[in-house]
């Protein structure tokens, strides 16, 4: 027996449609993020830091140098430099003069080429020239502080880390999506906020889109596979962009 259709005045027509559920702190459903790391996945299937580095070590000292200068810059000055100092020891032996003349093209070169030996010889002297794979003890090493020892940890020893940098934090500001007054906040907002699956190559997804996509004067929507779901007040498109795999990451 079917149920009685109700009658026209037992219908409540002042309810309201209910709200689609925010995820706390953000300005997105947990469907909406989960479908815009799906969309990273796709568009950049294997993304990669630019930082050319040869082992574990040259990973530490090009990410330490890149603080305040471009990729393309450490990268510049880094090629000449690993050829002759790859190893804590090598780079001891060549002195902080003889580094800065490697470096001098680099921002604050100075201090990073003391900051430099002083690393190299502490991993020498306190982790038999082996760079940790703890969070905890890589910021004790002169001149790494949480970001260069998140992006360490990501790319040499495989962990789920988020090194939130000037473009990492602008775009969790700007979309909503990890709003935060210092770096610190922004990254425990977005490792609480990705979905785990997408977790280990979110920091480079949100690099590579801020630098070549949302970026700081004004961002290019047009090439922004996000575009429908983004609700940055700066958003000029909610056309996205079209969802392909992008050419494999020259450096």
């Amino acid at each position: 027996m079917q149920n009685p259709k109700p009658k026209i005045d037992q219908i409540d027509v002042s309810a309201k449609p209910t709200k689609p559920r925010l995820v706390p702190g953000t300005r997105y459903t947990a469907a909406e993020i989960h479908e815009m790391f799906r969309r990273f996945s796709i568009q950049r299937p294997e993304p990669r830091g630019e930082l050319e580095h040869v082992n574990p070590f040259t990973l530490l000292v090009a990410v330490a140098l890149s603080a305040q200068a471009t990729d393309a810059g450490v990268n510049k000055a880094t090629r000449s430099l690993f050829k002759v100092a790859d190893t804590p020891e090598k780079m001891v032996a060549l002195g902080v003069d003889k580094l800065g003349e490697y470096i001098r093209t680099i921002g604050l070169w100075r201090n990073k080429a003391k900051n430099v030996i002083a690393l190299s010889h502490a991993l020498i002297t306190q982790y038999a020239s082996v760079v940790p794979n703890d969070r905890e003890e890589l910021v004790k090493l002169p001149g790494v502080g949480r970001k260069t020892a998140n992006v360490v940890l990501n790319m040499a020893f495989g962990q789920s880390t988020m090194a939130v940098d000037t473009h990492i934090f602008r775009i969790g500001n700007r979309l909503g999506l990890a709003p935060g007054k210092t770096p610190e906040e922004v990254e425990a907002r977005l490792m609480k906020v990705i979905p785990s699956e997408y977790l280990y190559h979110a920091h480079h997804w949100l690099i590579l889109h801020g630098r070549y996509v949302c970026k700081a004067r004004k961002p290019e929507c047009r090439a922004c596979v996000i575009a429908d779901i983004c609700k940055a007040a700066e958003k000029t498109s909610e056309i996205p962009a079209p969802l392909v795999p992008l050419p494999p990451q020259i450096i």
